[in-house]
């Protein structure tokens, strides 16, 4: 079977296959009749009416406060909740109510012990926000949440409250005088120093405008003279500029006569140029032209020479080391010839060379009239060789 319920109430299932049991705020829900079970609990706001008769201060003055507070059970809170279903479930309203009453009235009762009725009189709001914050903590412990808390009233019946407020009110008027008083005082005293600064205006006034009249007659006095200086001034510079424009018309006609003069001895230079560079062109050019093809021949003829000299003085080396190399060889030719001879004398034995130089001396004399050095060489080795042959 299905209930439901709306959302200011909340459903409980157990029984069956609930364990823990299912709670829900605002909806429905299925229910299997004989082995389950549905409960329900409020969830509405209760306004409550939390009074406090003759509680003492902590200066020992008995007052009464009477506040308004608004609480429900939170069924948003599955926590809450569920607390609240085990404190209150199958309470009704009222019994919910008078739960959260008396623990807001012994909250409100403590607090009020611990201020003073200034404290409490004067700063409702505090004292408001002191016991919304001491009761919420407590109440939330049993699944309920405090909406709301106002002071709603304050009084005692020993004329307390009442004397603090005549003491006010002649403070208040005494105040009242005292600032009527200051301000009288104060309007004289600003009554008068206005008409002091009225005189002194008046007077710097008057002061003030004898300065401008004065100044004006010195300014108007230098304005004056500024003005006529500038009269004489501006027609000295016109005398000056139509000068000085007669001086520039005259420089200027000077200076187109320079340029026509320039102009004209530039043309001269130009042809002074062109007569030069026709000069050249037809004196000195060929003239340099023939410079230039004799000097290349004279160049070329020395060049000719030295070359020339050159091949003779190689030619004639060349044929000085052929000369030498010959004598060279040929004197080498002769010294194996008779070292030949020399060796063939020893075994010929001492009668054999004595015949045989015999044969060759007169040769041997005819070279030496005609080469000279060669035969003076030969004749020394011959008395070697016959010294030699003495000594042995």
């Amino acid at each position: 079977m299905f209930h439901t319920c709306g959302p200011n109430e909340a459903m409980v299932v157990s029984g069956f296959g609930r364990s823990p049991p299912l709670m829900i705020a605002g909806g429905r829900v299925f229910v299997l009749p004989c082995i389950q079970q549905i409960q329900r609990i409020t969830l509405n706001t209760l306004t409550l009416n939390v009074k406090s008769d003759k509680v003492y201060t902590r200066h020992g003055v008995p007052i009464s406060v009477t506040g308004i507070a608004q609480v429900k059970i939170q069924g948003q809170n599955k926590e809450m909740l569920a607390t609240a279903c085990q404190m209150f479930m199958g309470k009704s309203e009222a019994e919910v109510s008078n739960i959260a009453l008396e623990t807001l009235e012994g909250h409100q009762r403590a607090i009020i012990a611990h201020l003073t009725v200034e404290e409490i009189y004067q700063d409702r709001k505090k004292f408001s926000e002191q016991v919304f914050k001491v009761a919420s903590s407590d109440l939330v412990n049993m699944g309920i949440g405090v909406v709301s808390y106002t002071l709603k009233d304050v009084h005692d019946d020993q004329d307390y409250l009442n004397s603090l407020g005549k003491a006010r009110t002649a403070q208040v008027q005494k105040d009242a005088r005292i600032g009527e008083a200051q301000y009288k005082r104060d309007a004289v005293i600003r009554e008068a120093q206005a008409m002091q600064e009225k005189v002194s205006a008046q007077y710097v006034n008057e002061i003030e405008m004898a300065k401008a009249q004065r100044d004006y007659e010195l300014k108007k006095a230098s304005y004056d003279y500024e003005v006529n200086t500038k009269k004489a001034e501006s027609e000295m510079a016109y005398q000056l500029q139509v000068a000085k424009t007669k001086q520039r018309i005259e420089e200027e006609t000077m200076q187109v006569k320079v340029v026509e003069r320039s102009q004209q001895i530039l043309l001269q230079e130009q042809e002074i140029t062109r007569k030069e560079m026709e000069l050249e062109a037809k004196v000195k050019k060929p003239a340099e032209a023939e410079r230039y093809r004799l000097e290349r021949l004279a160049e070329a003829e020395r060049a000719q020479l030295i070359m020339e000299a050159e091949a003779e003085a190689e030619s004639i080396r060349m044929k000085g080391d052929a000369e030498a190399f010959a004598l060279e060889a040929k004197g080498r030719a002769e010294a194996e010839q008779m070292a030949k001879k020399a060796e063939a004398f020893k075994q010929y034995g001492e009668g054999a060379m004595v015949d045989m130089l015999l044969e060759k001396l007169p040769l041997v004399s005819h070279t030496g009239s005609r080469t000279g050095s060669t035969g003076d060489w030969e004749g020394a080795w011959i008395g070697r060789r016959i010294d030699g042959k003495a000594i042995q």
